[in-house]
């Protein structure tokens, strides 16, 4: 890889990954309830939380071992994963698509850092094989990577440990921030969907409009150059209330199995991986011919409630609470139509009341959404400053002998729920179905 960190400062050398990893294949069998599980993400390894949604296999036999201080990499599908590289720091199990190594004559942290640093580079790409990019453990272990002295290594960790704290405290205050923004503006949501008084009502959906069901379709139909499609997954996978560009393009000539859907229609998933994201909706606003498939449910306004209202609505607690008391299933949950039907809705019987609050959510929401944006890209800015101070610390680029490393407080880089399932392309994965 000297292509890519050019030359070695003095006292560096080059050796061979194979010096300093050793596999190990050790699966947990039927003992599977006496690990923890496992899981790779772009924040490393972090403890899996299997009750809060996600896919898993039926069996956990063929999960790998994990100890602390062994270090894990993801070989297959490599430009495709987040990452592929986390020491671990807890005894656990990990799906065994993974490589799990023992490490020997190397600081663990300098080699979990510096491949953090090939990692944001793609750095392993003269070595991939095959469609599924996959590295050969043969061509990885053969690897030559550039290596300080040990106590040169130990001190690069304690620098880049201490130096990573400092910008994850910045990047998680700015996380902190959004959620309080997105709590903010959930709560002005709240206040004005369901002030009730006078004028307001409570409905059943199913005396509001009518409902048609989705059908037809699979992932193979996909085309980034194709027609407009909205599958249930962009449903609940999106916060917009809106869509005004698809998510997911089909080929043209796969269209005849699918529903042909109208602007201003409100769009319903059916399925999904947890119970409060069952029923999840938005409004068809894609100014083109736009399709969707099974497992969706197709509601058209009577005239008595606005569309965008309705999808304001039926994210607000009372509404979340209903259509997750509905659910059924475990590892795929589903609603039925029906179920949405009988949804009960509290609104101003008055459109134009009901366009008022539309209009004032939507400026409201524009002006957090906004404070949402600059924050997210600030904290792009610090990620951007910590991938680069990785990667000139350990490829010798800034020397940091003589920094002296004051005492600090370790900050790792807050994990959300979202980021979870981040590498969870696993052999073992359960792949979604469509009706």
């Amino acid at each position: 890889m000297s292509e890519w960190y050019g030359s070695l400062p003095n006292g560096w050398e080059t050796k061979r990954l194979k010096n300093f990893l050793s596999e190990t294949k050790n699966t947990v069998g039927a003992n599977s309830a006496d690990y923890t599980l496992l899981s790779l993400t772009k924040l490393g390894i972090i403890i899996r939380n299997m009750d809060g949604g996600g896919k898993f296999p039926a069996d956990f036999g063929t999960y790998k071992i994990v100890d602390p201080g062994q270090i894990i990499f993801c070989l297959f599908d490599v430009d495709e994963t987040p990452r592929t590289v986390g020491l671990s720091n807890y005894k656990g199990m990990i799906t065994g698509a993974y490589n799990v190594f023992n490490i020997k004559n190397i600081t663990p942290k300098f080699l979990e850092y510096y491949f953090i640093a090939i990692d944001n580079v793609k750095g392993l790409r003269p070595l991939y094989t095959g469609l599924r990019k996959v590295v050969t453990i043969d061509k990885f272990l053969q690897m030559h990577i550039p290596l300080p002295p040990l106590p040169e290594q130990d001190q690069i960790v304690r620098y880049l440990d201490w130096k990573v704290s400092q910008i994850n405290k910045l990047i998680n205050a700015k996380k902190k921030e959004i959620e309080l923004l997105k709590e903010q503006k959930q709560a002005v949501i709240n206040n004005a969907v369901t002030k009730g008084g006078e004028g307001w009502k409570e409905m059943s959906l199913g005396k509001l409009g009518s409902f048609r069901k989705g059908h037809g379709g699979s992932r193979t139909d996909d085309d980034e150059n194709g027609v407009a499609c909205i599958r249930y997954g962009d449903i609940y996978r999106t916060s917009a209330l809106i869509l005004s560009k698809p998510i997911t393009r089909i080929n043209k000539n796969a269209t005849p199995p699918y529903a042909l859907i109208e602007k201003s229609e409100v769009l319903f998933a059916l399925s999904g991986e947890t119970k409060t994201e069952i029923g999840q909706a938005v409004v068809n606003n894609i100014d083109e011919i736009t399709y969707t498939s099974g497992d969706v449910a197709i509601f058209k306004s009577n005239g008595y409630i606005h569309p965008k209202f309705l999808v304001y609505a039926i994210r607000c607690p009372y509404l979340v609470q209903q259509r997750a008391s509905a659910a059924k299933g475990d590892i795929i949950v589903h609603i039925s139509a029906s179920a949405l039907k009988s949804l009960k809705i509290t609104m101003p019987v008055d459109y134009t009341e009901q366009k008022m609050i539309v209009y004032y959510l939507d400026k409201q929401s524009e002006i957090i959404d906004t404070a949402i944006n600059n924050a997210n890209r600030q904290i792009e800015l610090l990620q951007e400053y910590r991938t680069r101070l990785i990667s000139d610390v350990v490829t010798g680029k800034k020397d940091v002998r003589g920094i002296v490393v004051p005492e600090y407080e370790t900050t790792e880089e807050t994990v959300f729920a979202e980021i979870e399932n981040d590498n969870e392309n696993e052999n073992e994965q359960t792949t979604e179905q469509e009706d």
